[in-house]
């Protein structure tokens, strides 16, 4: 949405005089800030935005939004470009609010412990059949990242689909009085961030925040919530406004039964008001099953016909690192799920790999799972015992209190020799490259801090050559 600069300053209540000029979008950061851009200098814990005012100017930055002590000092020919604030955080998220008022569209929220992102990358891929969609791009969903995406806001969108995250009681309440969502989808809560929270109980708290705060602006708020998960399903409790749940289990609005596994995703049947029909979803596990229900209860929400979706749904493209099912020579597969893990997601995949049918063996690239507290080591410890109870044959545990993984394994009683640690992605990529062979299932997921990747992309380069497939345990296994 294209803006004044004198614009910006009235929105922001900044009383020093500007340059008349087009603002053509709003940019945090100084190496991607393009031509026309308002340039907003964040003070962080690691770098200060107000060192580079004078390099994107240079570079033709509409602007500049600065903090007061800034503009203070700024010499006297830059200061028509500056808009003096007391905060500039602040003024991100009050600009961002002002453009999407402006806008005056509906605004799906989306937020939970696990499948927020990829949720939201379906809500959006079955509403582009229909409307055009503002998403959040990857995860830009905390303080920073959902103004940012507020305001890429054009005339032309009809619907916005933001994910909003939190590490703290009071972030997504914050958030979601920025975006004003008058949907707002929760897919579950489970035990993340425990650094930061003392129970599950808490965290549930902080997400019923995205309920509390919808916004009544365009007529009575509809919460978009998972029947199967108890706390998520009392959070219909004292909200005045619609309820559509979704779940696997009975008494959910949008039912997902009859989920059958296959090699290239899921099917299941799905039974709602003015549906029964068969899906299919190209990504792997019941848990999946349940973030495309909640795609399809929130687009029915947005008054789409979900059986005009199924196509849409079966096509459905995932963001890198999520889910993603690789075929290579030698009938192996790898499900790559590296970019984000804890324990409930970790405990849904290994289901996954349980009822996955036709493995040679199963193999299990497990990274730590981080911002656990202090009960991460139990948490990894019942990790590895759940891993050998399942049936796994090989685990490979990566980084710090992935080493309680093997623990927990050793105690259920795997072979030594098939469960090992190492304290780094790159040794771990190696290892697995000799060790899968023709037939393997391997899952490789672990927090984003632990670099998965690597293991992933060495498998997919070295094993899409037949010729250099193994079998058998590594020597020099740790």
């Amino acid at each position: 949405m294209t803006l004044q600069l004198k614009e910006v300053a009235e929105v922001l209540e900044s009383i020093e005089p500007v340059s008349n000029r087009a603002v053509t979008g709003c940019s945090i950061d100084s190496r991607r800030l393009e031509p026309g851009q308002l340039f907003f200098a964040i003070r962080g814990p690691r770098h200060d935005g107000h060192e580079f005012v004078f390099e994107v100017l240079k570079r033709g930055a509409a602007g500049a939004v600065v903090e007061q002590e800034f503009w203070d000092r700024a010499p006297a020919s830059i200061r028509p470009d500056l808009i003096p604030v007391a905060e500039t955080t602040k003024a991100l998220q009050t600009l961002a609010r002002h453009v999407r008022r402006a806008w005056g569209g509906r605004l799906i929220g989306i937020t939970g412990s696990m499948g927020k992102t990829t949720t939201k990358e379906m809500i959006a891929a079955l509403l582009s059949t229909r409307f055009r969609v503002l998403k959040s791009q990857g995860n830009l969903n905390n303080h920073y990242g959902v103004p940012l995406t507020l305001l890429a806001l054009e005339p032309s969108h009809e619907i916005a689909v933001v994910e909003l995250a939190m590490s703290a009681q009071g972030e997504i309440a914050q958030l979601a009085q920025i975006a004003e969502p008058d949907i707002g989808v929760v897919t579950n809560v489970g035990p993340v961030h425990l650094e930061f929270f003392d129970s599950v109980d808490s965290i549930a708290k902080a997400k019923r925040e995205l309920i509390e705060n919808l916004s009544d602006r365009r007529g009575r708020p509809t919460a978009v919530l998972n029947f199967d998960d108890a706390r998520v399903r009392k959070f219909a409790e004292g909200f005045d406004g619609n309820v559509v749940t979704f779940g696997l289990g009975e008494g959910a609005l949008f039912r997902g039964t009859n989920i059958q596994p296959h090699k290239l995703g899921t099917t299941f049947h799905l039974s709602g008001p003015n549906v029964e029909a068969d899906f299919e979803v190209p990504l792997p596990g019941p848990h999946n099953v349940e973030n495309a229900l909640a795609a399809l209860a929130a687009v029915s929400a947005c008054g789409v016909d979900v059986s005009s979706v199924r196509p849409a749904l079966a096509t459905f493209r995932n963001l890198a690192q999520r889910s993603e099912i690789f075929t290579l020579p030698g009938n192996i597969t790898i499900l790559n799920d590296c970019y984000n893990s804890n324990p409930r997601a970790m405990e849904r995949m290994i289901e996954t790999l349980a009822a996955w049918n036709g493995a040679e063996r199963r193999i299990v690239v497990a990274g730590e799972m981080l911002e656990l507290g202090p009960t991460s080591p139990e948490l990894h410890r019942r990790i590895g015992r759940r891993l050998v109870e399942s049936g796994v044959d090989h685990i490979v545990a990566v980084q710090g209190n992935a080493r309680y993984i093997r623990e927990g394994a050793l105690e259920a009683g795997i072979d030594p020799g098939k469960a090992v640690f190492f304290s780094d992605a790159a040794s771990a990529a190696e290892y697995c490259e000799r060790l899968v062979g023709p037939g393997d299932l391997v899952l490789v997921k672990g927090s984003r801090g632990v670099n998965l990747e690597r293991v992933t992309e060495l498998l997919t380069n070295s094993l899409s050559n037949p010729s250099g497939v193994r079998r058998g345990v590594p020597e020099k296994a740790v």
